[in-house]
């Protein structure tokens, strides 16, 4: 199906790519259908898009990437909820926040986004550790893991978007030899 949005204008979604949050995500209870978006500028940041509303997407990432300690804990009515028997059938997201001032940028490690993979039902919950917070700074992990990784993005969504005067460079076109990760110097 044809989805318009003043983000990505209009997108191909296939009927398999919706995900169905019975509650809507928090502050947006009554927009249930969203899809992934890839906008495939290598940032490993997708977009979830709302379907009901064609002016409501967030940026998440998959909090692994920049914490790679993050552990998720689900009740087991959570579980239950989503109908999963453990979190392996899952994708787990956090939503971002992205200032201005991108170096600013957080992510809600309190509230992640849990999709079953298999039934595409979803739901934002809210964890009950309290040492998670709503607005972790992640931009230097993030920076750094973007500059030792390189990702096809090709393999979480379907839905891409197309600009044909864009020239893409990949990572088989880079002949310089690579021994180990680029490190980062902390900014000033």
């Amino acid at each position: 199906m044809k989805i318009n949005t003043t983000r990505f204008g209009e997108l191909e979604v296939d009927n398999s790519d919706i995900i169905t949050f019975k509650d809507g995500l928090l502050g947006f209870e009554q927009l249930t259908k969203f899809f992934i978006v890839d906008p495939g500028d290598q940032t490993l940041i997708l977009w979830i898009q709302s379907i009901d509303d064609a002016s409501t997407a967030f940026p998440i990432i998959e909090p692994k990437i920049f914490k790679p300690d993050y552990s998720v804990k689900l009740l087991p009515a959570e579980l239950t909820s989503l109908s999963l028997e453990n979190l392996s059938e899952a994708s787990i997201y956090t939503i971002l926040t992205i200032p201005q001032v991108v170096t600013d940028m957080s992510a809600n490690m309190k509230a992640p986004i849990v999709i079953n993979n298999k039934t595409k039902l979803a739901r934002q919950i809210v964890l009950q550790d309290s040492k998670l917070e709503v607005k972790f700074e992640m931009y230097t992990s993030l920076k750094r893991y973007i500059v030792a990784y390189t990702s096809d993005d090709s393999v979480r969504t379907n839905v891409k978007l197309s600009n044909p005067t864009e020239e893409v460079t990949t990572a088989q076109e880079d002949t310089t030899p690579q021994t180990s990760p680029t490190k980062i110097s902390p900014e000033a």
